[in-house]
């Protein structure tokens, strides 16, 4: 019994049925932040791999907002960037804090106080990100930015 024989033509190609390109977009949780203007991916790009408050699981929020409420000073904040740090009050290494983990309506800004929780980073939880990040008290002196742009003197 003979084999049936599987060959293609020369020159052509194996693809699939949906062959429209795929194209990922990041929605953003701050309307008119102009984080991720782009909206996709370039060529060649990943996506970050630092867990945000969309693309965290389920038990890992379950566990950050379980945890303990620490407290620190902000020691930067790029809304350009999306991210910035921490210092904690008990010390330590700062830590970092993603721009879709701020509540309120104030942008942070250097000198904040604020109130956090920690959840790890993924893949080997050696390190810990702010969650539930709350500005206590404005930093005296400064201009302060909402999240709509306004600006607010302190």
């Amino acid at each position: 019994m003979a084999e049936p024989e599987l060959s293609s033509p020369v020159g052509s190609s194996l693809q699939s049925q949906r062959s429209a390109a795929l194209s990922l977009s990041f929605p953003f949780l701050r309307e008119g932040s102009g984080v991720w203007e782009r909206g996709t991916l370039q060529p060649g790009e990943l996506p970050s791999p630092l867990p945000t408050k969309r693309t965290r699981t389920y038990s890992t929020t379950v566990r950050a907002n379980a945890g303990p409420v620490f407290k620190g000073v902000c020691k930067n904040f790029s809304r350009s960037q999306g991210h910035g740090y921490i210092r904690p009050a008990h010390g330590g290494e700062d830590i970092f804090v993603h721009i879709s983990d701020v509540e309120g309506e104030y942008v942070p800004m250097e000198g904040d106080e604020v109130t956090y929780k920690v959840c790890p980073v993924p893949p080997k939880n050696l390190k810990v990100q702010a969650v539930e990040v709350t500005i206590t008290h404005l930093k005296p002196g400064t201009k302060h930015e909402t999240w709509s742009g306004q600006i607010i003197s302190s």
